[in-house]
């Protein structure tokens, strides 16, 4: 190889002048398909002419991640049903949007309020001084005394004339009667603080059915995956989300779906492609804004390679008899150098060459 000459048989001309023809290279890696330029030198020109100014990219090393996108919704969640167990009339209702939390009222009946507790297993008897032990009763102590409501100790089993004592000091607080005992619709019951999403029931009807429906109160995506690429999503992995309006965020997932469910056309049939429900939360709630729901993309992480050299996609040269090169600039002299590509990512792909390292400077279309 002559002196004129670079990797690939690419000859060098003191006269050449380098420019973008209109041929393309199309690299297909992965579900990516990446647009190479290939710059080749031209015999037209006048002599002495300097060549035109490039634009140069510093070699990087860096980290380089594959992922893969999915369409998914930005929300606050499933929705769940919640009841009211206390008979009469309905005398007052939560606005669609409220969050309630632990002794907020949810609703009314007869002027009277019925407020909300946390916990999950539903208060399935009437409690008094007397009652057996029971996981009920600790419950009730427990939200009693997150309440400001103890004189009982620890909360227990144990339905004792203490646990009375703060029922009455409770039912007080609430303009209620004090009788010292706990009825099964004195309160409405449900895992932590809710945001009422929809009202089911109406003022002045009567009392005993479905009354609202209500959802976390946290903003969640919610991704329904492809199952066969039930492997790129791990609980406490991070993703990265982007927010219809130009927003991006990060994520991180909370749950994996462990059932495949049916996937559904636009028109709400079966498609044939099996699908696991995937939860993220984001890491920064402000994140969504004032959105209440829109779709969003998420980036799964499926492959990372850690410290290689990188360079962007356009300084790729491919090279006649095939493969690729770059054309590293130091200080106004070029030189190409034969590469071999490895993961593309961003604009970005990662290279190897002898020679190359990070810091020098490579001739770029972007």
């Amino acid at each position: 190889m002559s002196e004129h000459e670079g990797p690939g048989g690419l000859r060098r001309s003191r006269r050449a002048r380098w420019y973008v023809v209109a041929a393309v290279l199309v690299v297909v890696v992965g579900t990516t398909s990446v647009v190479v330029m290939t710059r080749v030198t031209s015999e037209a020109g006048q002599v002495g002419q300097a060549p035109p100014p490039v634009e140069t990219a510093k070699v990087e090393k860096t980290d380089l991640q594959e992922e893969e996108e999915a369409s998914g919704t930005l929300g606050y969640g499933a929705e769940n049903s919640l009841a009211a167990r206390k008979q009469g009339t309905i005398t007052s209702l939560p606005a669609a949007g409220t969050v309630l939390s632990r002794g907020k009222a949810v609703y009314g009946v007869d002027a009277k309020p019925v407020p909300l507790f946390y916990g999950t297993l539903p208060f399935f008897r009437d409690l008094a001084d007397g009652a057996t032990d029971g996981p009920d009763v600790k419950q009730l102590e427990e939200n009693l005394k997150a309440l400001g409501f103890s004189g009982f100790g620890t909360p227990d089993k144990k339905f004792t004339s203490a646990t009375a004592a703060a029922l009455k000091k409770w039912q007080k607080s609430l303009g209620a009667e004090q009788t010292g005992t706990f009825g099964q619709g004195d309160v409405v019951l449900a895992p932590g603080e809710i945001r009422v999403s929809q009202l089911a029931a109406q003022l002045g009807g009567p009392s005993g059915g479905e009354l609202l429906k209500y959802t976390g109160t946290g903003r969640v995506v919610e991704v329904k995956l492809d199952a066969a690429k039930q492997a790129i999503a791990k609980e406490g992995d991070k993703v990265g989300i982007d927010i219809t309006g130009g927003k991006a965020a990060t994520g991180t997932i909370t749950e994996v779906g462990k059932v495949a469910e049916n996937g559904k056309d636009s028109a709400g049939q079966d498609n044939g492609k099996p699908t696991i429900k995937v939860k993220i939360t984001l890491d920064d709630p402000g994140a969504a804004g004032s959105l209440d729901s829109t779709p969003v993309s998420v980036r799964f992480t499926k492959e990372v390679h850690s410290g290689v050299l990188a360079v962007p996609v356009g300084a790729l040269l491919a090279l006649a008899e095939g493969g690729y090169a770059v054309e590293v600039d130091e200080g106004g002299k070029r030189r190409l150098v034969a590469v071999k590509t490895g993961l593309f990512s961003g604009g970005r792909v990662e290279v190897t060459g002898t020679g190359l390292s990070a810091g020098m400077r490579v001739v770029t279309t972007s």
